[in-house]
């Protein structure tokens, strides 16, 4: 496996569970890139189309691994509040058609179970299926998990190339017959005409860390109507284009930066709010004080209160016009990325599914 990010480290659990010899090669001396820059929200509920079995059996197998390796795997689920009338009808749209998957709320039952009050919120939604881990905290348990399962690691080390079975690193070679390639967005450093093919970007995004205001305790992650217009099971609601005109009526700046309002809570109590998207092939390198501050406000308005900085941080991720990027580009060789921003999400379903079909001997 090259690349120890969560795409990378859920093959490996599905390798050596599958009874085959792994080695995990990561540039870094720890996983530092999107896998541990993000909400740690597996948002299984919210998905859509051929998304949402991935992304349900992935739920399942968080639960089996967070058993296994001693990982915090939190079942507080999601609330999706609505503040408009527009909002609204995509949560009764939704919950029509999930059933039990989704329990609506009043404003008062939403604020009740996130432990705050969200300005100006109507009704909620409870996605009760979600989980959540500390992306920060739960990579290394995982990889220490690996290491105990009997999986090998080669920490800052870079692959050079892979021909032949034979992984160029920079502290020798090492032979495989399955290599899997996990560099998230970075494909294109290896395989520029995969990446090519499958239309890759960087996404670009900011996030912010903040102090809870009073010191709440949020269980639930917390999505808003932005959130409505970024994941699939919401967008196809036949309200979302309202939402849509709304939003671009009142905040278009929000839809310029493509905004997803949301936020979690990490163990120490502060909440990590976001995010923005930006997209291109290569990173720009300079950052737009707009975009903090744009999050900044949102949230504040959210919240109803002036909230306190205390980190800051650019992610970037893979993004494509399809979900998921698994190719072959050479014999033995199968890339895979997870091109749409929720690899936390459905990197331990599709990690199965890859092996099942590529790489596992019948």
């Amino acid at each position: 496996m090259v690349g120890a990010g969560i795409v990378g480290l859920a093959h490996a659990w599905h390798a050596v569970r599958a009874g085959l010899s792994v080695t995990v090669v990561e540039r870094d001396e720890c996983a530092v890139g999107a896998s541990v820059r993000n909400f740690g929200h597996v948002c299984t509920t919210a998905q859509g189309g051929d998304v949402l079995p991935v992304a349900q059996e992935a739920r399942e197998f968080w639960l089996h691994l967070g058993r296994d390796a001693g990982l915090d795997v939190r079942r507080d689920g999601t609330v999706l509040v609505a503040r408009t009338a527009a909002e609204q009808a995509v949560l009764d749209e939704f919950a029509e058609e999930r059933g039990e998957a989704v329990r609506p709320l009043t404003a008062e039952q939403a604020a009740g179970l996130l432990g705050l009050s969200p300005v100006g919120a109507v009704g909620g939604l409870h996605l009760v299926d979600d989980l959540r881990v500390d992306a920060p905290a739960a990579l290394p348990v995982i990889a220490a998990h690996l290491r105990g399962l009997g999986v090998r690691f080669l920490w800052r080390t870079a692959v050079l190339d892979v021909v032949d079975g034979l992984v160029t690193t920079t502290r020798g070679p090492v032979r495989a017959g399955r290599v899997v390639l996990a560099v998230g967005h970075d494909v294109d450093r290896f395989f520029p005409d995969a990446a090519d093919a499958h239309g890759l970007l960087r996404c670009r995004l900011r996030m912010l860390e903040v102090d809870a205001p009073g010191g709440a305790a949020v269980r639930p992650a917390l999505l808003t109507g932005t959130s409505m217009l970024r994941y699939d099971g919401l967008s196809a609601q036949p309200s979302a284009a309202a939402v849509r005109e709304e939003v671009r009526a009142s905040r278009p700046e929000l839809l310029d930066q493509v905004v997803n309002l949301m936020l979690t809570q990490r163990p120490d109590g502060r909440l990590v709010v976001g995010d923005t998207h930006h997209y291109g092939v290569t990173e720009d390198p300079f950052e737009d004080e707009r975009s903090d501050a744009l999050v900044l406000s949102e949230a504040s308005r959210l919240l109803g209160a002036d909230l306190v900085v205390r980190r800051r941080w650019r992610g970037v991720y893979a993004s494509a016009p399809a979900p998921f990027l698994v190719a072959q580009p050479r014999d033995g060789v199968t890339v895979v990325s997870v091109t749409s921003g929720i690899g936390m999400t459905t990197a331990l379903g599709l990690a199965k599914r890859v092996l099942d079909q590529t790489l596992v001997p019948a």
